[in-house]
């Protein structure tokens, strides 16, 4: 579609301001989001004349006013809302946090004209909180124009270059700072030789996509390639300890903030899947973080370097060679040589953005080094957008789990570097493909501001704000997504096993697509067991590279959650899980299981058409229906291989092929 076309409002549709429509809400002060505020005041249909019902302003210009107001919390970014006098008061820090508490009252609806409104100050967890688009200028033959894109083209690129028309992203761009995001890195971490140029060529037209993202918060990032100085600069060399490489790159540096003020940074893949770096001039990625650091640093920005770092050419025949333990080994060595504006970038598992992984050890390995957590909300994994996944779940345990044990800081509060995440929208008249798809932007953008906030009432808030408050609509939404990534789990790869998928796209089963391939991606089934043995004693010793009480945990079956036990043992198909299961009954059942809650929620779906847009009731059946389909395919694929794989029947009679 044209990014011109009318799309769908998510999470903002004009019902979201009704009950700030025909107040008096005044906004004190001026600055520049202050009038981006003004403009929201319009649009909902307030009035700024009369005695006001709502009072926004920062902090300094709420007390000039002589306005008696809530007190917010210290940090940037931050506000409270509160009332006094029968007025409801938006005290910000900042413009931004001005910003982000007319957002707040949008999600409060009509408690925040309510006197039994309490002051409540809010604080992000996070200063930078971050997505990162994979959208190439040119499109690719094999990736097409966005790199795991599953909702069309780019919003920001068309033909070869910055698209002429940037309403859509104004559109996006107000709907991050509803949530809070304040950084968006706009194209794709592996750089080819068009996207190259737009660090130099392109410079005038990136402005353009900047001006439309400050009027909302947001900071431009761009992903840059280490060869940058060769392919661009005509240099015969990327040695980042060569005085000439230096230069290059504080020229450019130079050159990028003297037309864009306000640029956030450099999002950077080395040495990772064919993308030069450090490597090839035998230095670290330290040495490499560094060059680009110290090109940023006269100007406030920041370099994020992505950790995802592993031999992609391995023998399958060798099992001392782990996937797992590569970004570990690769940079806790480096821990405490990083500048200080450089944050190292990891992926929440050490595998990739799998259904189910343990958390990456590096982030307790790296104790001196500002460290981002790297989520991806498009669903290379978990269902290309074409199944309903709710992934907020799963964030909130990956943010939840304390890396040094209970009595330990959680891995939301111990990343000093923010969070970043893979985008999920395209120029799709409904941003994301799939409308439900919806849930997971928004979460991510919630819970990067508040990493304890619970997942299901940022649902719930979802739903309110997109559907109304029609309950049985609530309440089908909440019965397909509530407990959908454990669904999802559940017909696809069983207990941590991970990359049972297609080969390339990605996409539905194909057990052994990846178990002979140099992508070190195995999961070594044979007629007497299967899982990797990543145990110290007898395996891989990536359980290892963990702290206690996790590396003892890890280490033997019987200690080892359900959940993640093929990720850390070969284990028999006889063997029993905690709940007294064997492994083979397990993988029988679920995908049994797994199929028949899809159909459940398809057909809750279909029992309330006509309550919902026709045309988002329209293209949810259609993804739910190849859900279903690709669920049976799971299941049937899957439980034909481990029959036949080792010989043990399914103990309830069910039919397997």
């Amino acid at each position: 579609m044209n990014a011109t076309d009318a799309v769908h409002p998510m999470w903002l549709p004009a019902g979201a301001t009704a009950h700030l429509a025909g107040r008096t809400v005044a906004v004190v002060g001026e600055a520049p989001l202050a009038d981006t505020v003004r403009g929201e005041v319009r649009s909902a249909g307030a009035v700024s004349e009369g005695t006001p019902d709502v009072v926004l302003g920062t902090a300094t210009a709420l007390e000039a006013a002589g306005i008696t107001a809530p007190s917010a919390p210290e940090a940037a970014e931050s506000f409270a809302i509160g009332r006094r006098d029968g007025v409801t008061v938006v005290s910000a820090r900042d413009a931004a946090g001005l910003l982000y508490g007319w957002f707040a009252l949008v999600r409060l609806g009509a408690a925040a004209l309510d006197d039994a409104l309490v002051d409540t100050p809010h604080s992000p967890a996070h200063a930078v909180r971050m997505l990162d688009h994979w959208d190439n200028v040119d499109r690719h033959e094999v990736m097409g124009q966005i790199e795991r894109g599953y909702a069309g083209d780019s919003i920001f690129f068309a033909n070869g270059r910055v698209r002429d028309e940037l309403s859509r992203v104004a559109e996006y761009a107000r709907l991050l700072a509803s949530i809070g995001v304040n950084r968006v890195a706009v194209n794709n971490v592996n750089v080819h030789r068009r996207e190259a140029r737009l660090l130099t060529d392109d410079l005038d037209e990136l402005a353009r996509i900047a001006a439309v993202f400050r009027p909302w918060g947001i900071r431009l990032h761009l992903s840059v390639t280490f060869a940058s100085p060769i392919l661009l600069g005509g240099l015969d060399t990327s040695d980042p300890l060569d005085a000439r490489v230096a230069s290059w790159w504080a020229e450019a540096t130079h050159r990028v903030y003297a037309t864009i003020p306000d640029f956030g940074g450099y999002l950077v893949k080395a040495d990772s899947e064919g993308q030069p770096g450090p490597f090839a001039y035998g230095r670290t990625h330290a040495d490499g973080a560094n060059l680009l650091a110290r090109a940023l640093a006269p100007h406030g920005g920041m370099v994020h370097w992505r950790a995802f770092v592993y031999n992609h050419h391995q023998d399958w025949r060798d099992r001392r060679t782990d996937r797992a333990r590569a970004a570990y080994d690769h940079f806790t060595p480096l821990d405490g040589l990083f500048d200080d504006n450089v944050v190292v970038q990891i992926k929440y598992g050490p595998m990739d953005f799998q259904t189910r992984e343990p958390v990456s050890p590096l982030f307790s390995g790296l104790n001196r080094t500002r460290q981002a957590l790297e989520l991806q909300v498009t669903q290379e994994y978990t269902g290309h957008q074409l199944h309903a996944v709710y992934l907020g779940v799963q964030w909130a345990e990956i943010l939840r789990f304390r890396p040094f044990g209970d009595a330990g800081p959680a891995l939301g509060s111990l990343v000093r570097g923010g969070l970043a995440a893979v985008s999920n929208v395209g120029d799709d008249v409904f941003w994301t493909g799939h409308p439900l798809a919806q849930a997971n932007l928004y979460a991510y953008g919630r819970l990067a501001w508040d990493p304890d906030a619970d997942p299901l009432a940022i649902l719930d808030e979802w739903i309110g704000l997109t559907f109304g408050t029609d309950e049985t609509v609530r309440a089908t939404i909440h019965e397909i997504l509530d407990d959908s990534w454990r669904v999802y789990e559940s017909y696809t790869a069983p207990l941590g096993v991970g990359f049972m998928v297609r080969p390339g796209s990605h996409y539905g089963p194909d057990v052994d697509g990846y178990e002979y391939t140099p992508w070190g991606t195995y999961h070594f089934a044979d007629r007497d067991g299967i899982g990797v043995d990543r145990s110290v004693a007898t395996g891989t010793g990536f359980a290892g590279q963990y702290p206690e009480p996790w590396r003892t945990a890890y280490e033997r079956p019987e200690t080892t959650p359900d959940e993640l036990l093929l990720f850390f043992h070969h284990v028999p198909y006889g063997h029993r899980l905690h709940d007294g299961t064997t492994v083979i009954q397990h993988i029988y059942d679920t995908r049994f299981a797994g199929l028949a809650a899809v159909e459940r929620k398809r057909d809750a779906w279909a029992a309330i058409a006509g309550r919902v847009p026709e045309a988002v009731f329209a293209r949810v059946s259609e993804r739910l229906d190849e859900q279903l389909r690709s669920a049976r395919e799971w299941r049937d694929q899957l439980n034909s291989y481990f029959l036949r794989k080792s010989g043990v029947p399914d103990a309830k009679g069910r039919t397997i092929y």
